[in-house]
């Protein structure tokens, strides 16, 4: 994969005499090892997706190793009776939602990951959606007050969801005074959002949480975009190659020092045709 360079990868566990996948992954037994797996894939920017069965516990820990998909196994829907199909149809789409809660997209079928903005809706302009093609790369190695500058200088405001307590912390400013607030559900949020895969940054990110006073022990952190922010980046991919966005596939920025600020680039673009 790593050679290849697939645009994404979904794993599913398969038995040799099996004909179709007869279920899903077990992330909570074998989170570890499929951490290690996933952390190194995505590190080079390639999204990792997970089939699983619609269980809670199963999706948190897809959550806890930080996948932003994961693709929900129909089998014993499929298989029941119609006396039960409403009941395994209920779980189903309980575990949609549950995903989406744990910053997670949710697809239920087969063997292809997809997903949209799981926390709030976003402007529609065909092709692929924006949070599934654009990757952001803050420079790794920056010092802790060096990132919390570029992160204010963008505006964005850091979020840290906690699944399970049903809670959504938010805290900005961190280059000056940490402002923070606290919210139930992100069902109003409409910002675009992003969340590291991998890397160290996602450990500085929970330092940051830190230095303002929020313990993100169990939580998923989210990085929410402000229009502004969002608007000029999406001129900065439809400027880089003037392409249809219908047509990209993957847009991946970086972000460079400016005089006394910062500046995002668009450093690589594939494309669908």
């Amino acid at each position: 994969a790593l050679k290849i360079k697939p645009d994404m990868i979904t794993l599913v566990p398969e038995k040799r005499e099996e004909i179709t996948t007869e279920g899903g992954l077990d992330i909570v037994t074998n989170k570890e090892k499929l951490k290690i797996f996933v952390d190194k894939i995505q590190s080079v920017g390639i999204p990792v997706s997970l089939f699983v069965d619609p269980i809670l516990s199963q999706l948190e820990a897809s959550s806890n190793i930080s996948v932003r998909w994961v693709e929900l196994h129909t089998g014993t829907y499929a298989l029941s009776s119609w006396k039960k199909q409403a009941l395994e149809f209920s779980k189903i789409k309980e575990s949609v939602i549950k995903a989406r809660n744990a910053g997670i997209s949710g697809k239920v079928g087969s063997k292809a990951g997809s997903g949209s903005r799981p926390l709030g809706s976003g402007p529609g302009e065909g092709g692929i959606p924006r949070h599934q093609r654009w990757f952001i790369r803050f420079a790794q190695g920056s010092s802790l007050t060096e990132y919390a500058k570029q992160l204010d200088f963008f505006g964005i405001e850091l979020g840290a969801l906690y699944p399970t307590q049903q809670k959504l912390v938010y805290v900005k400013n961190f280059s000056t005074k940490a402002v923070r607030r606290q919210v139930k559900t992100g069902a109003n949020e409409k910002r675009l959002y992003m969340n590291w895969q991998s890397g160290s940054l996602k450990k500085t990110d929970h330092q940051l949480f830190k230095r303002a006073g929020v313990d993100t022990r169990g939580a998923m952190v989210l990085h929410f975009y402000p229009s502004g922010t969002e608007n000029m980046l999406a001129k900065l991919e439809r400027d880089f190659r003037k392409r249809n966005v219908k047509t990209i596939r993957r847009t991946i920025f970086s972000v460079r020092k400016r005089g006394n600020g910062y500046r995002f680039l668009v450093t690589r673009q594939t494309y669908l045709r």
